[in-house]
């Protein structure tokens, strides 16, 4: 079946072409047509109406979205989170773990392998392991309790059950380097993140296959000018890839501008972080056992205030950083799947481009999402909003908290009384 998206103004690495056309035949983009061209016929003509049509986001550092977590370690919240993030215009996303016991992290595991074989939105290529080998002085919002030493063969046991793609760990932690040698080895990406780590430090870890930095800027050492710590190293040096929360709220508004004024796009990961109070209203809530308040759409640690990932949706994060810097979409754009794709390894996603996968985004103006391709699959239900009733029955128990019912270890001093919604 051949479809043809007409007058859309395609952005993807180093183009911006207005009122052009891409041509997909099944799963795959089979030609692209500046304007002006003559188009061909096609079974299925989609008029894009002059909007913006990108590659498919890749975000690979979510922990959840619509009331339910990875680390649920549910089929139906694996779904519940995918179609989340596909309403983002994420085609691509990496479940990614929290800090937790080896038993639940296995659990977690089967239930992306199980997900993966029946990926009905956003797809699913591999799992993100946020811990448990981080720095217990830099836990964040990760729990203490789980924290452990860096154990390659914890991971390979995981990896058996359903492909690790992304390791974050503290690269100074004994044994750490050894592991980031033996993941490198076996096609498992390593990144620092809840990391204490010297500039030394990194450049140990880099040596021995350290490739990203996780969520920069949160939870690693800062620059200092006797010492440069994560921050540092990232600026400085000009292969290691690094994610970024472009929420202006994770870093703020002149952060920002700073990083992309001093780190080439090439090196730039977008991503959400975003938590099960994605796609939800404020509230309480949890993260991998630890009370959460989210305000405003801000989510912080109740205990100690700290920031406890996002609630971004993900072509939000691309219009804060195309409005604060001003750079053209065709360079940005290469930080909202291209690099992803190119260091982790996943062929055909990141262009639209004769050959390419035909995932794909088309955002208005604002950058909101006005539809998605999936396998040049155009998918229901995009551009609607995601309310409690799409929410499995079975995660009552986790809805309940945002319709008034305060769970224990819930002060109403802490949330401001009753939540009505």
């Amino acid at each position: 079946m051949k479809t043809l998206i007409k007058n859309a103004r395609i952005i993807s690495p180093g183009i911006d072409l207005p009122g052009a056309a891409v041509e997909i035949e099944g799963k795959t983009i089979t030609a692209v047509y500046p304007a002006g061209s003559e188009l061909p016929a096609a079974d299925k003509v989609v008029d894009a109406e002059g909007r913006m049509l990108l590659p498919g986001f890749i975000d690979i550092h979510s922990h959840g979205a619509g009331g339910c977590d990875t680390c649920d370690a549910k089929l139906e919240s694996l779904r519940t989170i995918a179609e989340c993030k596909m309403k983002e215009g994420v085609t691509s996303w990496l479940p990614t773990t929290l800090t937790l016991s080896p038993k639940v992290l296995e659990d977690v595991c089967a239930s992306v392998a199980e997900y993966m074989k029946n990926q009905e939105f956003a797809k699913t290529p591999g799992i993100h392991l946020e811990g448990p080998f981080i720095n217990p002085k830099c836990c964040g919002a990760q729990n203490p309790a789980f924290v452990r030493q860096p154990d390659y063969d914890e991971v390979a046991n995981l990896n058996s059950i359903a492909k690790v793609l992304l390791v974050s760990l503290a690269p100074e932690m004994p044994g750490a380097v050894e592991f980031i040698e033996k993941a490198t080895a076996s096609g498992i990406r390593c990144s620092a993140g809840h990391s204490a780590a010297t500039h030394a430090d990194f450049n140990k870890a880099k040596s021995a296959g350290l490739v990203h930095l996780t969520h920069y800027c949160n939870q690693m050492s800062p620059l200092h000018h006797r010492e440069i710590g994560l921050v540092g190293s990232g600026l400085l040096d000009r292969e290691i890839k690094i994610e970024i929360i472009c929420d202006t709220i994770h870093l703020c508004a002149d952060m920002l501008k700073t990083v992309f004024k001093n780190k080439e796009t090439d090196q730039m990961m977008m991503i959400t972080d975003s938590l099960a109070c994605s796609w939800m209203p404020d509230g309480p809530g949890d993260l991998g056992g630890l009370p959460i308040i989210v305000k405003d759409g801000v989510a912080r640690l109740q205990e100690s205030g700290a920031l406890a990932g996002s609630t971004l949706k993900y072509a939000h994060g691309l219009k804060n950083v195309h409005r604060l810097t001003g750079k053209p979409l065709s360079d940005l754009v290469k930080s909202t799947s291209w690099n992803q794709a190119q260091s982790l390894g996943l062929e055909g996603l990141g262009k639209i481009a004769p050959g390419f996968t035909a995932d794909m985004v088309l955002l208005d103006d604002d950058f909101n999402t006005c539809k998605v391709f999936i396998d040049g699959v155009p998918q229901e239900g995009v551009g609607s909003s995601f309310g409690l009733n799409n929410i499995p029955v079975n995660f009552a128990e986790r809805i309940e908290i945002y319709r008034g019912v305060v769970p224990v270890g819930f002060g109403s001093d802490a949330i401001g009384g009753v939540i009505n919604i």
